[in-house]
């Protein structure tokens, strides 16, 4: 069973790991445009990612939500 200290790590992480991944859902759909026939592989992945982010969300919320307000923004490319 996860330690309280844990779950707050969680309550940190989770918000910074929704973000991310919806960086990267923007970035392949603007890839999948460029990348022929890998296009609908492509755009899958990114379906997947925002798929992974309703379950992430869930599990942030069971935990009881954000430990404070998340703001993070890096760029990756």
């Amino acid at each position: 069973m996860a330690s309280r200290s844990d779950q707050d790590k969680l309550r940190l992480l989770l918000p910074h790991w929704i973000e991310h991944n919806e960086e990267h859902a923007e970035e392949f759909r603007r890839w999948a445009e460029k990348s022929g026939p890998a296009q609908t592989d492509i755009l899958a992945a990114a379906d997947d990612l925002v798929a992974v982010n309703r379950i992430l969300a869930r599990a942030l919320e069971k935990l009881g939500g954000p430990l404070e307000h998340h703001e993070h923004h890096h760029p990756h490319h």
